[in-house]
């Protein structure tokens, strides 16, 4: 077991695990740590506890202090600040006629480094933007190109749900999406209706689509001969939320009817044999190749 804490840091919703060494770290407690991004201010979301080593995938980096009262009026000014780099870079945007879109402003807690995050289209040659911003803040400049599912995790907003967007309140990270996980929950394919503020594909597309899969795999397959207790029928349209098949009986007198049933009560009149390896492979290439729609951007 390793004893570790958990650190979160702004405009991220995602906890990193650091080494606190000997120190006892509470929860709510200021650090200052390094990080890939260079030193950082985080909060800790929780203090000292223990988890298996097996979770770790790199070697843990210690904290370098406990935030002091310093740190937090240094971190607390600068991030006063932000908004006014904000108005001098849209301004500076706009005189180098760049076709771009700034998005958020980020300054590190020391002031060492600005961080500025955009949107573009294409690929922006800003390296004039950034001598001109580096000349007005005397301080180190990045630019960072971000996507539109970022922009939303930075800016926040309301779901079709109603409530805050899952990228800013809790997802760690995007994972991909596709059309087809629209169509096997019987869901509007309109785009309007599918789609999040971003523009993109709804996230939650993805929450229930393991379960879905899962029973439509157990389902008998539209179009397929059942067995029923009424009668033989052939089978017209799934419902995996109430696991029920809608079946067109022919009853005993000869008429037809549609009915619901409980797919655990129908009987393939036909069993089907075990597949091959190779028809399965088959199978899951053909359902590979639907278009994804990939969130990482």
């Amino acid at each position: 077991m390793k004893t570790v804490i958990d650190v979160k840091f702004k405009n991220c919703d995602k906890a990193y695990f650091f080494d606190p060494g000997e120190l006892e770290v509470k929860t709510g407690d200021g650090v200052i740590v390094e990080t890939a991004r260079g030193v950082e201010f985080g909060t800790v979301s929780l203090g000292n506890h223990e988890i298996d080593e097996e979770q770790l995938k790199t070697p843990l980096k210690g904290i370098i202090r406990i935030a002091t009262d310093n740190d937090k009026q240094m971190r607390d000014s600068y991030a006063a600040k932000e908004e006014e780099a904000h108005k001098i870079c849209v301004e500076k945007i706009y005189e180098h006629e760049l076709d771009m879109k700034l998005v958020d402003v980020e300054y590190s807690f020391n002031g060492s480094k600005i961080v500025f995050y955009f949107t573009a289209d294409g690929r922006v040659d800003f390296r004039d933007l950034v001598k001109d911003l580096a000349s007005v803040f005397k301080t180190r400049i990045e630019l960072r190109q971000i996507g539109v599912r970022d922009e939303a995790k930075l800016l926040g907003g309301l779901g079709s749900c109603g409530r805050t967007v899952c990228c800013q309140q809790f997802l760690d990270s995007f994972v991909p999406v596709s059309i087809k996980m629209a169509k096997e929950q019987n869901l509007s394919l309109s785009p309007t209706k599918i789609s999040g503020i971003c523009g993109r594909l709804m996230c939650c597309l993805k929450y229930e689509q393991d379960s879905y899969e899962c029973m439509r795999k157990q389902m008998p397959k539209v179009g397929k001969e059942v067995i029923t207790e009424d009668g033989e029928g052939v089978i017209l349209e799934n419902n995996v939320l109430t696991e029920c098949s809608k079946v067109k009986v022919m009853l005993g007198d000869g008429s037809y009817d549609i009915r619901d049933y409980n797919f655990r009560d129908l009987k393939l009149k036909h069993p089907v044999q075990n597949k091959t390896k190779e028809q399965e492979s088959k199978e899951k290439d053909n359902d590979n190749s639907d278009e994804i729609e990939s969130l990482s951007e």
